[in-house]
């Protein structure tokens, strides 16, 4: 089945700037991720897709070879791409299609044993967490090196010999008409060694699978879509070859009281009626605790109050964002009778003079009449 569009799956222009991708991915993450479609296995299959379009486009190397050549640029089975190292030339593209007219697949010049596969672990973090950093220790399963045989595939007194077809190369070089087309070599299947007595205990692969626990410290800061990277912490290689990484994915949940924008924390804060015509203070929330914070009179609801340096210290920059609480006055609700003569009083002591005690009211009025006195001339 062919892959959408990479721009597609995130909903943004192939111009989009890293922020905007980033944005866009929060906002589709926090929608399909797992645990909120409880077990939906097309919702989780979407939840991978977006994961997968957001790790190729904020990513400059694999971004550029995805825009160049597509899906093609960042296929791993083909050499580069989203092997989160290097993209993809014209010899990766259309080696595959001479392999797959003469009967075999891209090979390299020379034998490689190859490099173990990168890792991803997904982590769930609470904002507070996220905000102040922690340490985390997770199980990862992993291949990792063969300790019987040191990785070698071979059985403890026994080395891998030579292959006999490609010498070594892992390769074979086949004409057909003016074409020489190599293809890998099907006695070692590349390695170049063919290994007659295998280990026991990792049947000649010289690797085994091992669960392994990881400690993780989580800088201050860190946000939905942030990767940490965990070098020579992922698969091990071939024969020997280097190991992969880990990518340790972050994924915030949401708060019940704060929603965060970058550095910015906001939430809503209810305010009493009496507080709000005649001024005080209240108290609001802050991930250190309450603070007071001011009320002038007549404030209206729906007014933003900013409290600096109450927001997230950039994990990149160190700059403190803020908070912004926006105030909702309250409608009181279960008045007994003596409070609602009291209110009816002080609507009747206002009198005529709405503009002056309630000048928004009194402008929309004003706005709707003119309208429609406009409709009818």
């Amino acid at each position: 089945m062919s892959k959408r569009d990479y721009y597609e799956v995130l909903g943004v222009d192939r111009s989009a700037g890293e922020r905007e991708i980033k944005k866009a991915y929060k906002k589709l993450a926090m929608k399909y991720h797992p645990d909120r479609t409880q077990g939906d296995k097309a919702m989780e299959d979407k939840f991978k897709e977006i994961q997968e379009a957001y790790e190729i486009l904020t990513d400059s190397q694999k971004r550029a070879a995805y825009d160049q050549y597509g899906h093609a640029g960042v296929d791993p089975n083909r050499g580069g791409g989203a092997g989160f190292g290097g993209g993809a030339d014209f010899g990766d593209i259309f080696g595959d299609v001479f392999g797959d007219i003469f009967g075999g697949g891209r090979g390299g010049r020379q034998s490689r044993a190859r490099q173990g596969s990168d890792l991803r672990y997904n982590l769930e973090l609470s904002l507070e967490e996220a905000v102040r950093g922690k340490e985390v220790d997770i199980r990862v399963p992993t291949l990792v090196g063969c300790d019987k045989c040191d990785g070698s595939g071979a059985k403890a007194g026994s080395t891998p010999t030579t292959c006999p077809t490609c010498h070594g190369n892992g390769q074979v070089q086949m004409r057909q008409g003016f074409f020489a087309v190599q293809q890998t070599c099907p006695t070692c299947s590349g390695k170049g060694k063919i290994i007659s007595d295998p280990c026991n205990k990792c049947r000649g692969q010289g690797r085994v699978e091992k669960t392994k626990t990881l400690n993780v410290k989580i800088p201050p800061g860190v946000d939905t879509g942030d990767r940490i990277r965990l070098s020579g912490e992922g698969e091990a290689g071939e024969a020997g070859a280097p190991p992969g990484d880990l990518y340790v994915q972050v994924h915030v949940r949401e708060h019940k009281i704060f929603t965060r924008d970058g550095n910015n924390l906001y939430c809503e804060v209810p305010l009493s009626f009496t507080t709000a015509a005649l001024g005080g203070e209240l108290q609001v929330p802050t991930l250190d605790g309450k603070v007071k914070l001011k009320i002038s009179p007549e404030t209206q609801t729906g007014r933003m109050f900013r409290l600096r340096g109450k927001g997230v210290k950039s994990v990149r920059t160190g700059a403190m964002g803020d908070l912004m609480c926006k105030v909702v006055v309250e409608t009181p609700v279960n008045l007994s009778s003596r409070q609602k003569e009291l209110l009816k009083e002080l609507e009747d002591s206002m009198g005529g003079e709405t503009a002056k005690h309630r000048p928004k009211e009194q402008g929309f009025f004003d706005g709707v009449k003119k309208f429609f006195d406009d409709l009818t001339n």
